[in-house]
């Protein structure tokens, strides 16, 4: 990713210059994968999507990275996978995939602006997990609430065998890393 204060030509321009660093540091330019845009147009990269916005309430703009449309779909494709509604497959063993994959997930994208997407993933794979275990022991709402919820109306984990279901929102979204000086720049000049 190269980003480049100026205008289009000037992008164009410096092509070939990127080209040349990468070549230094043993990588190519891949032309199918490679793509020119507007910061505010945004781009996908490494799961995230990079964008200025304006912040909200203000006539600010920021660069705000996202998780990218892709990955949230990857991640529901995977929590679909470990909860059939038809499975016979052990709770635990079903509460401690999810956990890893959910886990890992929040991980690598907490530091993008990802707390509304922790909580739906949290909302998603709990509703996986009832509507299995719905169908597979021929519960109705009433007899959920009556497994999940304390006497005075408290919502319990799903728990199995000492595994729970964990939640994704504990996670803390930590953004606004500054790591610009720690950074190696390949076109810094060379001492002499």
């Amino acid at each position: 990713m190269v980003l480049v204060h100026g205008v289009e030509s000037d992008v164009h321009a410096l092509r070939e210059e990127v080209v040349q660093v990468l070549t230094r540091v043993g990588l190519r330019l891949s032309e199918e994968k490679t793509r020119i845009t507007h910061l505010d147009r945004g781009f996908d990269f490494l799961g995230f999507r990079i964008q200025r916005r304006l912040k909200r309430g203000t006539s600010k703009s920021h660069v705000y990275t996202f998780v990218s449309d892709r990955a949230i779909r990857s991640v529901k494709a995977k929590i679909r996978a470990l909860t059939p509604r038809t499975s016979q497959r052990d709770l635990e063993y079903v509460l401690t995939g999810l956990n890893m994959v959910m886990r890992g997930w929040a991980n690598y994208f907490q530091h993008a602006v990802a707390k509304n997407v922790f909580a739906m993933l949290d909302n998603f794979a709990w509703w996986r997990v009832v509507r299995m275990l719905q169908v597979r022991h021929h519960w109705g709402w009433k007899d959920v609430r009556a497994r999940f919820t304390t006497p005075t109306g408290r919502w319990l984990p799903i728990s199995a065998g000492g595994t729970e279901l964990r939640r994704v929102t504990a996670r803390p979204v930590t953004r606004y890393r500054y790591r610009g000086s720690r950074i190696p720049n390949p076109w810094a000049p060379q001492p002499v």
